[in-house]
């Protein structure tokens, strides 16, 4: 069940409905959106609904959820979200291209991606100082470092940057620094980094874990939700499936089901789904083509020196052309660009 508070309502009346939620022996977990503050409650549904919530101040209206997640379900919204990253509106009315280096490098690799990622249309950098590798003895990020390498990034290309964490104890300090965090695949049924990025003001980019159900990777989101940030972006990366001719298998059905499902934005990494370079572009083209709200493209100006994932990493030259062919297949399906 979730408590929906009119735009009007104060803290004493959203601290009321906590109240009203702990006396009938269940949760509260508060979500302040946009336009409206929601509380979701955690509980005995029949002692829930033998309150009466709209006559307490500042109550819009009761929504009651049968599903697992609440706060990240359509139900909740009658429109879709709208997520800010930065200056770049991620979301349905628009598309949006994420860009730049798998894993910050160094300096002239970082800033050589980040600048074709803004020639190609991309509006938001993506790069990662912290990987999480299959192996203990593979490049794991250049971390602190490569935080300063993606703020001169930024301050040189006017773009805000998304950053990975793998660890409770990165968040705070990732979140003062990036425009918006993400938790990637490994990471996407840690539930106590979920619940530690859902208490930052930062949004959140939840990609779909290897062998996750759509209800499953849903559930991940409502961990961030529940805590108060209600700023997520879901990303569909690719499952593990028997096909070893790709790295994964894109699911853009899943893609689509989530934006069913969910009010939140969904974007697609082609370059994780696939880890082929020639098969990059031909998913990320099917993703706009599908209605996703954006694709996230890995690019390196050397490829084959790359420490991480430079079998999947765009060209420079092959991002711009991406950039072009994609601006074409959104025009045709009517979906505007994000420009930089």
């Amino acid at each position: 069940m979730v408590v929906v508070m009119t735009q009007e309502a104060s803290q004493a009346d959203i601290d009321a409905v906590c109240e009203k939620a702990r006396n009938a022996g269940g949760e509260a977990f508060v979500s302040r959106g946009a336009v409206h503050t929601v509380v979701g409650l955690v509980g005995d549904t029949a002692r829930f609904e033998a309150v009466q919530w709209t006559q307490l101040p500042g109550v819009a209206h009761v929504i009651k959820i049968g599903k697992a997640y609440k706060m990240v379900a359509a139900d909740l919204h009658p429109e879709p979200s709208m997520v800010s990253v930065g200056q770049t509106q991620v979301g349905r009315a628009t598309f949006t291209i994420i860009a730049g280096p798998c894993a910050v490098e160094s300096v002239d690799q970082a800033m050589a991606a980040t600048k074709a990622a803004k020639a190609a249309g991309a509006t938001i950098l993506r790069g990662d100082v912290y990987k999480p590798r299959t192996s203990p003895y593979s490049f794991q990020g250049l971390g602190e470092e490569g935080l300063e390498i993606l703020q001169a990034c930024r301050k040189e290309t006017g773009l805000p940057i998304i950053v990975e964490v793998v660890d409770v104890s990165h968040v705070a300090h990732v979140a003062e620094v990036a425009d918006c965090i993400r938790v990637g695949t490994r990471n996407a049924q840690n539930f106590e980094l979920l619940k530690e990025c859902g208490l930052t003001n930062k949004p959140v980019m939840l990609k779909r874990g290897l062998a996750m159900t759509i209800d499953e990777w849903l559930q991940a989101a409502e961990y961030v939700a529940q805590r108060g940030n209600s700023a997520i972006i879901l990303c569909e990366r690719g499952i593990r499936t028997f096909e070893p001719a790709t790295r994964n298998t894109l699911d853009l059905a899943g893609m689509a089901a989530a934006q069913h499902e969910s009010h939140l934005p969904v974007i697609v990494d082609p370059s994780h789904a696939v880890g082929r370079r020639h098969l990059v572009a031909p998913m990320a083209l099917a993703a706009v083509a599908a209605g996703a709200d954006g694709v996230m493209i890995d690019v390196h100006p050397d490829p084959e020196r790359a420490l991480c994932d430079g079998p999947q990493a765009l060209l420079p030259s092959e991002m711009e052309d991406l950039g072009r062919r994609i601006a074409a297949v959104a025009a045709a399906v009517g979906r505007p660009m994000n420009l930089p």
